[in-house]
């Protein structure tokens, strides 16, 4: 795999981000329950969903951005910057709730949350298209790659959810900024493989089926996420549970890139796809059901990705926006209906 400890340390990068920004996100929801019991809850969830819309619907405009600059690593260093700044406000709400109990009462908490919110969603946007552009860049859009960058985050999710404390929130944020100093110190500048066979024949594509291929991804990523949510209804997930879900959705991911690249494209997304369809079949209240039907249809995401790319040759950070921005529908579906 071309350029790997780039690629490695952006994995890692990946799962201290989406640790943070979950771990933050969550201990203000724990601060704002324990003062304001009526609507402490409400309150605080509102704020998460407000994060995770802005973080994955504004991919699709910081990939365009990602695409157009040729110094990226100031979208890493902006995220980096992003996401300190949320920590610092959120550890002003503890004290303020202690101290100004009434101010806070009177609304000034709930704008601080929605800055927070704001701070960390723009911050994992900008982190995820940088991410996603700089892994197709340095490895010649190597599915393999692909797997590895974007399957940390889900493990990211379980373990600041799970193990949610300031400490960690601190641990976890100090990690990222060295990380990001490693990350531009070691990057030379130079590209992976100089010349990338397309997968999908170019005199084939037409304007008109790239973005029918893209728009088929797309929904495709709607599914999933759709499909993601599905699988766990149910079934009561304790924190032991939500660790090995965050662990086997990593694996997926990571094993469905070298699925692919071992067997074949399309014959690893018809396989994987078959064993979904007895998981959905067969699903009920069995966790093995449950963690099986999530492992295979994580090895989907490489594959998505990889074909998006492809259609989008340049334009990378673009695809990977608009397969983030995707999830959420799918999300919201899963929860709400």
């Amino acid at each position: 795999m071309p350029n790997a400890k780039l690629i490695g340390l952006s994995s890692a990068q990946h799962f201290l981000v989406d640790g943070l920004c979950i771990c933050c996100m969550f201990l203000l929801v724990g601060v704002y329950s324990e003062h304001f019991r009526a609507n402490g809850d409400r309150v605080g969830m509102g704020a998460v969903l407000i994060y995770n819309v802005l973080a994955f619907m504004s991919q699709p405009l910081t990939g365009l951005m990602a695409d157009r600059m040729k110094a990226r690593h100031w979208l890493l260093i902006a995220s980096s910057l992003l996401l300190t700044l949320a920590v610092a406000t959120a550890s002003l709400i503890p004290m303020l709730m202690a101290s100004a109990l009434r101010m806070m009462e009177n609304g000034l908490g709930e704008w601080l949350l929605i800055v927070v919110a704001v701070l960390l969603g723009a911050g994992n946007s900008l982190f995820h298209v940088w991410g996603g552009k700089q892994t197709v860049v340095k490895a010649g859009n190597d599915i393999r790659a692909l797997g590895v960058f974007v399957s940390t985050g889900a493990l990211g999710l379980a373990v600041g959810f799970v193990c949610r404390s300031w400490g960690l929130l601190y641990g976890l944020l100090l990690a990222i900024v060295v990380l990001s100093i490693t990350y531009v110190r070691s990057d030379d500048g130079n590209h992976g493989p100089e010349s990338v066979t397309p997968f999908i024949s170019r005199s084939w594509l037409t304007s008109e089926r790239v973005w029918l291929i893209v728009v088929l991804m797309m929904l495709f990523v709607c599914y999933r996420s759709f499909a993601g949510e599905f699988f766990s209804k149910g079934i009561t997930k304790g924190q032991t549970l939500i660790l090995v879900i965050g662990f086997v959705s990593m694996l997926g991911k990571m094993a469905g890139g070298w699925i692919a690249h071992g067997i074949g494209v399309f014959k690893s997304l018809t396989m994987v796809l078959a064993g979904v369809a007895l998981c959905l079949f067969f699903r009920g209240n069995s966790v093995m059901v449950l963690l099986a039907g999530i492992f295979l249809m994580n090895c989907t995401m490489p594959v998505t990705l990889f074909l998006a790319n492809d259609v989008l040759p340049g334009r990378e950070g673009l695809a990977f926006g608009l397969l983030a921005a995707a999830l959420i529908p799918g999300y919201l579906m899963a929860v709400y209906l």
